[in-house]
């Protein structure tokens, strides 16, 4: 009973809420609208970068390194490729491969190929990630905006309407310009708050790949008697 009281309780609230947001929207005017456009376009962008970062580039580095470990210890080149080409496709796992595949050529190439692969695959992790800043800001200055308007129109409303209905005028202007600040902050607030959560997380990945990268580079240089006159194979299909 009480239970199903609660639940009824909630969604009275969450439709009372929706619909405040709503009757908020259409009293803050057309400002409300690029600020809407702004979240639109911003959550997208979270979803699309918590899926890369949360999902397709995150990866066990330690692991990784173990099983990494056994075949360079042992000198066998290919094998050491094998496993990392069949690994999940990763920006670490793309970085490695590139210098496990120029061990032959010396520890120069190997040191060039793992920079070349880094400076590749960092991009690619902080890809659109700043945009979320840009929007919050704008989203938040398109509510001053909206704000600056409405007070105007409520100071023109007091100067030149009829007195009976400078109250009315007044309370719409007024309304028009806190409900685009009100929704200006909606927007800004959550989108800079993920902005610095998927931020984190990216030099996090970028940490990593530097780590695995000089660790790599050390294990190669450590047996790199065991990789003489080694050449290179295919790798593996994944």
């Amino acid at each position: 009973m009480l239970a199903n009281f609660g639940v009824l309780a909630e969604e009275a609230a969450s439709q009372g809420f929706v619909s405040d947001l709503m009757r908020r929207g259409v009293e803050g005017g057309f400002f409300v609208i690029p600020i809407l456009i702004c979240f639109v376009i911003g959550m997208a962008i979270v979803i699309e970068r918590a899926i890369v970062l949360y999902g397709s580039a995150a990866m066990n580095k330690d692991g990784f390194i173990r099983g990494l470990k056994k075949h360079i210890y042992a000198g066998d080149l290919d094998k050491a490729i094998n496993y990392t080409a069949g690994q999940k496709a990763t920006p670490l796992t793309g970085v490695i491969k590139a210098g496990l595949m120029n061990v032959p050529k010396g520890e120069d190439e190997v040191q060039s190929a793992l920079d070349e692969a880094a400076l590749r695959e960092t991009p690619r992790l902080e890809a659109r990630t700043g945009y979320l800043a840009m929007l919050g800001n704008a989203a938040m200055l398109i509510g001053l905006l909206g704000t600056v308007n409405g007070l105007i129109g409520s100071f023109r409303a007091v100067a030149t309407v009829n007195p009976a209905d400078k109250a009315t005028i007044l309370a719409a202007s007024i309304s028009e310009a806190m409900n685009c600040t009100f929704f200006g902050l909606l927007t800004a607030i959550p989108l800079l708050v993920l902005f610095s959560i998927l931020g984190g997380r990216t030099n996090h990945l970028i940490s990593d790949l530097n780590e695995t990268s000089v660790a790599v580079l050390n294990l190669i240089v450590q047996n790199k008697d065991k990789f003489k006159n080694m050449t290179v194979s295919a790798p593996a299909e994944e």
